[in-house]
């Protein structure tokens, strides 16, 4: 049922979508500082390389890509490989990194930090605009994880992993505000932490659990689990639909931490695997064309 789509040996894999026009699926390394363009068809895999940890990665409408560093982000032309600088955030926290994100229906582009050691909680929730300019919109994360938004767009669901909660957020599309705060799923602690989280055309959320050798479909509505599906890596990443019907789960895995008993255990930890389901998934929202500030 799971098929591995690149043998890899990624030592955190993450931040995976597939890009409907160019029929790949782009994720990321964070520590090995690379961006991953795969084929799945073909089995051909290109790598952007970069000199700090990469965070997150969201398409752009008129191509290339938006890249969240440690601390700043860039464009990536992805015919040249060539970045250029958008803006630096949290340069004054030099213990805090970006870690997850992704472009929301208006074509904003969230993205949070983290503590890069330990759990302290000075991470926060960023959406930054075609403008340039940015919002800060949570305070006092302490991993900022998982996000995604309801199909009628009015609620955003928000993982900080360490509380091992789903957050629903009201949601305004047309301003990017979010407010009322309500917890609507608790992943038990034998589960492992909920990380990446995506959303099917049910309004089911399926969640990426690192330390759970799994991903695992949720009903928001009611907090219940409705089934885990195991993955041949115990610490899974992020997950994303994609394919040519939408009906393909890719997903994510990660090296970090595991033992070297567990590497002999799980060898393809740091693959991108994937799974065909009966139910398929909204596509990836590009972020809008960047402009100048005043333009």
């Amino acid at each position: 049922m799971v098929e591995t789509v690149l043998s890899s040996t990624a030592a955190l894999g993450e931040g995976v979508f597939w890009h409907p026009q160019e029929k790949k699926v782009y994720w990321i390394d964070i520590y090995g500082k690379e961006i991953h363009a795969t084929d799945p068809k073909t089995g051909s895999n290109q790598t952007f390389k970069f000199p700090e940890f990469v965070g997150t990665i969201a398409p752009i409408v008129s191509g290339g890509l938006l890249v969240a560093l440690e601390n700043g982000v860039v464009e990536l032309n992805t015919e040249t490989g060539e970045f250029s600088s958008v803006l630096e955030l949290e340069k004054d926290k030099s213990s805090n990194r970006f870690n997850d994100g992704k472009c929301d229906p208006k074509g904003r582009f969230w993205v949070g930090s983290m503590c890069r050691h330990g759990l302290n909680p000075t991470g926060a929730l960023y959406t930054i605009n075609t403008d340039k300019s940015f919002v800060k919109r949570v305070e006092n994360i302490t991993v900022s994880n998982g996000i995604t938004w309801s199909l009628d767009h009015k609620t955003m669901y928000y993982i900080d992993s360490p509380t091992r909660k789903v957050v629903a957020y009201s949601y305004d599309v047309e301003t990017g505000n979010i407010s009322n705060p309500i917890k609507v799923i608790d992943v038990p602690e034998e589960f492992g932490f909920p990380d990446g989280m995506t959303i099917d055309n049910e309004g089911m959320l399926w969640i990426a659990l690192w330390g759970g050798n799994s991903v695992s479909q949720w009903n928001p509505n009611t907090g219940e689990l409705i089934q885990k599906i195991m993955i041949p890596a115990p610490h899974v990443t992020s997950c994303a639909f994609g394919g040519e019907n939408q009906r393909k789960l890719f997903i994510t895995t990660a090296r970090e931490g595991l033992t070297e008993e567990q590497l002999s255990e799980y060898p393809l930890s740091g693959s991108l695997f994937s799974i065909d389901l009966p139910v398929g998934g909204p596509e990836v929202f590009f972020l809008n064309k960047l402009i100048a500030p005043n333009t």
